[in-house]
């Protein structure tokens, strides 16, 4: 598989991890909605509220799971045989965090939901800068939330860790610069047996460079490893291996 190249113009990011103890602060959703909202959503909305405020912004959302866990309740109490809620119902599909963000905020710009498996952050991040590239006088905001599936489910290859990010893309305001890289998962492999083998030339520089680049169980860890120090990352899956790099802005 070849190679692909792009490069996301980062204004703003911000994270929630799953571990945190203390609830996000999403005091701008109204508390009729707001204590109806999953803790999925909540961390989604936190996240996406700490980049973009009142303008206008188009908007992906991803997550592999999305609201799985509501939707398995809802599952449980038709098992059961009692009445399904009507909101428990319309707050289930994937895309009910982007819906309460848009209300919130009086805003119709269009929006988007991705779930790709294992690679769902990769290709959401594909999928951002791909809308943005279209039309680059509008930011786009790209949202990632996930938790892990209900127990009931088993167990699942490549689970994920949980937590949320948000990336607003607006290169008018731009921090920074995320070189994203989708590339063939024996390159990895291959790039880390030259590191051993090649010591000299072309070969010894680039297997270093390779080298440099730390592997996580998965993207959401890569991702917020490289925005966070800065420093190269790489998710393998069984197909393909995902790269990002950070670059700052020149003063």
């Amino acid at each position: 598989m070849p190679d692909l190249h792009w490069t996301i113009p980062v204004a703003r990011w911000s994270s929630w991890p799953a571990a945190a103890s203390a609830a996000p602060d999403i005091g701008f959703i109204e508390p009729i909605v707001r204590r109806r909202l999953s803790t999925l959503s909540r961390v989604a909305l936190k996240v996406a509220h700490d980049c973009v405020a009142q303008n206008e912004v188009r908007v992906v959302f991803a997550s592999r799971h999305g609201e799985l866990r509501r939707t398995t309740d809802i599952l449980r109490t038709i098992s059961a045989g009692e009445p399904v809620s009507p909101t428990a119902f319309s707050l289930s599909v994937l895309n009910a965090m982007t819906g309460v963000f848009g209300i919130a905020r009086g805003d119709r710009s269009a929006a988007s939901a991705i779930s790709a498996g294992a690679e769902t952050l990769g290709y959401a991040l594909l999928e951002a800068y791909a809308q943005y590239a279209t039309q680059p006088g509008s930011p786009v905001l790209l949202v990632y939330a996930d938790e892990p599936a209900d127990p009931a489910y088993g167990t699942i290859e490549d689970e994920v860790q949980g937590g949320a990010i948000a990336i607003l893309l607006n290169g008018e305001a731009e921090a920074g610069q995320l070189v994203c890289t989708l590339s063939g998962a024996g390159e990895l492999e291959a790039a880390e047996v030259a590191h051993e083998t090649r010591r000299s030339g072309a070969d010894s520089v680039a297997s270093a460079q390779a080298s440099t680049e730390e592997s996580f169980a998965t993207q959401s860890q890569a991702l917020q490893h490289c925005l966070e120090t800065g420093r190269p990352a790489v998710w393998q899956g069984a197909g393909a291996a995902w790269h990002w790099r950070w670059h700052e802005s020149a003063a």
